[in-house]
């Protein structure tokens, strides 16, 4: 299971929200660049990026910023934020050390255009999923849908996707613990590998997952605080 270090950007500066609100932000850092050196000298595997004012504008925003971490580590990354066409989605995978975007309000507005960046790029595209009390939400976690998460993972499934992230913005930025029973829940609806992310607050979290096929888990407010350092986390999960 890989523990994966979240970088949010927010006008070029590494940000974490609370609940996913832009208006209750607090600034780690202002150099997001010298935080992934951090994380990759840890030891992660790959690194977890978030454009989130793409993610409320729709389109990238800090693919400056998001470049030159690119061009400054080794590890693999894997972006998400704004990206809501096919030539988004080409220009990040085209650069070297993306592993793979990840595509959220268009995958549940727009499925048409995952199924082709799938076929354009088998290996290259995950999808975020974000729920609220079970239920999607997109456009930057502004807007609610009707839809049932583990309805939208089936859905996209059969179109090729590598894997689901999959975010309870309830817990996201809480320090509050995971909700582990919607992950379980989400797991066992597919058959394509899960990341979980939100509310990881200590070690002992991790241990909450144990047992289920997890590709994953995102943390992100948990490593900026210090309640989870991260080397000890990945010894966690990798004795899992």
């Amino acid at each position: 299971m890989l523990i994966i270090p979240a970088i949010d950007i927010k006008d070029g500066k590494c940000v974490r929200l609370t609940q996913g609100r832009m208006d209750a932000e607090t600034v780690y850092s202002e150099n997001p660049v010298e935080i992934s050196k951090k994380w990759e000298e840890a030891g992660a595997k790959l690194i977890h990026i978030v454009d989130l004012d793409g993610a409320i504008k729709g389109i990238p925003k800090n693919q400056d910023t998001i470049k030159k971490i690119i061009q400054s580590i080794k590890t693999p990354v894997e972006i998400g934020g704004g990206i809501r066409d096919l030539e988004t989605i080409k220009n990040y995978l085209g650069s070297q050390g993306v592993k793979r975007v990840i595509i959220g309000t268009v995958a549940q507005e727009n499925p048409q255009i995952v199924e082709k960046a799938c076929k354009m790029f088998p290996e290259g595209i995950a999808v975020g999923i974000d729920a609220k009390d079970g239920m999607v939400a997109t456009r930057g976690w502004v807007k609610v849908t009707s839809e049932k998460a583990t309805d939208l993972a089936k859905r996209l499934e059969s179109l090729g996707i590598t894997c689901i992230i999959y975010t309870d913005i309830a817990r996201d930025g809480m320090l509050t613990g995971p909700n582990v029973k919607a992950t379980k829940e989400m797991a066992h609806a597919v058959n394509i590998p899960v990341i979980a992310s939100g509310g990881m607050s200590s070690v002992k979290d991790i241990e909450g997952f144990k047992g289920l096929k997890l590709e994953g888990i995102i943390i992100g407010k948990a490593l900026y605080t210090g309640a989870i350092n991260l080397r000890e986390a990945i010894e966690v999960a990798e004795s899992l």
